[in-house]
């Protein structure tokens, strides 16, 4: 079932027909003079009064008769209709969910607290109404299993170069997260504006553990960028000490020069030199 607009004409217009046949009518009965046209216009007064209704800015009315949808009236202000038409109101206004916290396993099956914030609005207001029997609902439940489905997609942290992870690629995520939701809301006429995860952390059973997995990690990083800035300094001083005839060394004493730089440039804390005044040999 797909929308479609619904009959309705300018309400203030229908409603300035009514006061001139009002008028006739009570200008008739004061001259006494009540026939065939007053109780037409009688007629015609009772059928137009309960057609009049109102649309609020982003609401719609959803119209039915008899049990069949004849259409939806989005325009704004005071409108009028066959009074027949059953007239149901529905918001078109952007709405926010925020679902609760969940505890899902990643993708590395890691237990994790996990919960989104979803930009919604009623796209179809047809489908909205008859496909489903609470479409607010139906967006709350649906945006939950979407969110876990997701969340077991893909590992909270990343551990390999081109890994796409919960923490580190929140916009790949979102934007997964966004098609989803709006996969499972089609039928239901919701279109989805935004999806974005508003809470991430590791379980409490496993906080610990992982938070020392991650400093592991960060000092293994900074212990990889001294050793290589290290080693590319002991080279450059080598290399200089050879082009520019400063010292002679033997295999021997550059292990041991290698050695004593490696330890001064790689050393977390403050290394104390010693003065050699003999020989080196």
């Amino acid at each position: 079932m797909k929308e479609k607009k619904g009959f309705s004409i300018n309400g203030y217009s229908v409603f300035l027909a009514l006061l001139i046949i009002i008028g006739a009518v009570v200008s008739q009965a004061i001259n006494y003079n009540v026939g065939v046209l007053s109780f037409v216009g009688i007629v015609f007064i009772i059928f137009i009064l309960p057609g009049f209704f109102m649309v609020q800015p982003n609401q719609g009315k959803v119209m039915t008769f008899f049990g069949s949808y004849v259409g939806t009236v989005k325009s704004n202000g005071l409108r009028w209709s066959i009074p027949f038409f059953k007239r149901k109101n529905i918001s078109l206004r952007v709405r926010n969910f925020e679902s609760n916290q969940m505890k899902v396993n990643d993708n590395h099956g890691n237990p994790i607290e996990i919960a989104t914030v979803v930009v919604w609005s009623v796209g179809d207001t047809a489908e909205a109404m008859f496909e489903v029997d609470d479409y607010i609902s139906f967006v709350n439940i649906q945006s939950e299993s979407a969110l876990r489905n997701m969340a077991t997609s893909y590992p909270y942290d990343q551990h390999d170069g081109d890994e796409i992870a919960l923490r580190s690629h929140s916009k790949e995520v979102s934007e997964a997260l966004k098609c989803e939701i709006q996969e499972r809301l089609e039928k239901a006429g919701v279109k989805v504006h935004e999806a974005r995860i508003s809470h991430l952390a590791y379980a409490p059973e496993i906080a610990n553990a992982m938070l020392q997995r991650q400093q592991a990690s960060a000092i293994i990083a900074a212990r990889r960028l001294i050793v290589d800035g290290a080693v590319g300094m002991v080279e450059m001083a080598l290399t200089q000490l050879s082009e520019k005839s400063i010292v002679e060394l033997d295999e021997e004493r550059k292990a041991a020069m290698v050695s004593n730089l490696l330890v001064v440039l790689c050393s977390d804390k403050s290394t104390q030199p010693v003065v050699n005044t003999g020989s080196l040999y």
